[in-house]
């Protein structure tokens, strides 16, 4: 089982015992005994909360690093968790006793909180090596919020992106979704650990401001129709050329960084990979005065991504 996957939970009693099992097998594996009890107690906090509280689908994912890493419980309510009163010592035994959802997920965690989405919510914390006797520890809420455009200048280029993979597209989507998330965390809780992360998170969000809204909303509404392709047309000025090079070569990094488990998120695939690089050599392509070419699959691909050079 690699580090990177997940684990899909049913709606029973053994739930929570089966997310146990799972995180402290995952925390050996990282050569993190230290992290197991605090981590197996946090955890099965967590998915009794989402089992009583919020609805189906339930997931279990580590994320993170192996120095930091980070118990996820993904369900499909949007509501946020409330964070925990604070605990005192004297109501440690009663708690251990009877357990306190959040509270005790509190005392389990070095830093947590939760990621709201439009799906559904992500809470999630670092295992403590030790739990504490008090609920303070860190607690951070975010939203997968999209970044504004920039402005649109009257020497933008029109841009022109054919028969675009609806499916692929989305899939590609939500592992870019979910590498930006872990670098936003990284560069929030462990900025002085992961100086790159704040810097990355930056250039993220510069990347994000290349595509106008027309971008998405031509997108959405062919995922909507059920549409299998698209053509795409919209705006782009030239000086979004460098940012889509660098990104180009920074995608690869971050696959090589999560592929070595230096993060412990997913890379993309094979097909995620050659639509990505058709997608950003066609727009590096068209800045520059070239013609579209429509997505055709890997040797499409290879094709834009000899413009990159």
């Amino acid at each position: 089982m690699p580090l990177t996957s997940e684990l899909t939970l049913a709606s029973s009693p053994r739930a929570a015992a089966d997310a146990r099992r799972w995180v402290a097998d995952i925390c050996r594996r990282l050569d993190r005994e230290d992290l197991v009890e605090c981590a197996e107690l946090g955890v099965s906090e967590l998915v009794a909360n989402a089992l009583i509280h919020a609805r189906s689908p339930y997931k279990v994912r580590v994320r993170g690093t192996a120095s930091h890493p980070r118990i996820e419980v993904a369900d499909g309510s949007t509501s946020p968790p409330v964070p925990p009163a604070p605990v005192t010592g004297d109501d440690l035994d009663l708690l251990l006793t009877f357990g306190r959802g959040l509270g005790i997920v509190a005392q389990c965690a070095a830093a947590w909180g939760a990621t709201i989405e439009d799906d559904g919510k992500i809470v999630w914390f670092e295992p403590a090596a030790e739990m504490h006797e008090s609920a303070d520890a860190a607690w951070v809420v975010d939203h997968q919020d999209r970044t504004a455009p920039e402005p649109r200048s009257e020497a933008a280029l029109e841009v022109r992106l054919l028969s675009v993979d609806i499916p692929l597209y989305q899939s590609l989507a939500r592992q870019y979704a979910e590498l930006r998330r872990e670098l936003r965390l990284l560069s929030l809780s462990h900025q002085s650990d992961y100086p790159l992360a704040g810097d990355l998170t930056s250039m993220f969000a510069s990347f994000e401001r290349q595509f106008p809204d027309t971008f998405y909303s031509q997108v959405n509404g062919a995922a909507a129709q059920g549409a299998p392709r698209v053509d795409l047309t919209f705006p782009m000025v030239r000086e979004a050329s460098p940012i889509f090079v660098t990104m180009t070569e920074m995608f690869d990094v971050a696959d090589a960084f999560c592929r070595a488990e230096r993060l412990l998120s997913l890379a993309r695939t094979a097909d995620q990979r050659a639509f990505h690089n058709w997608l950003l050599g066609e727009l590096i392509g068209q800045l520059a005065g070239g013609d579209a070419h429509p997505w055709g699959g890997a040797a499409t691909a290879d094709h834009s991504a000899s413009q990159v050079g």
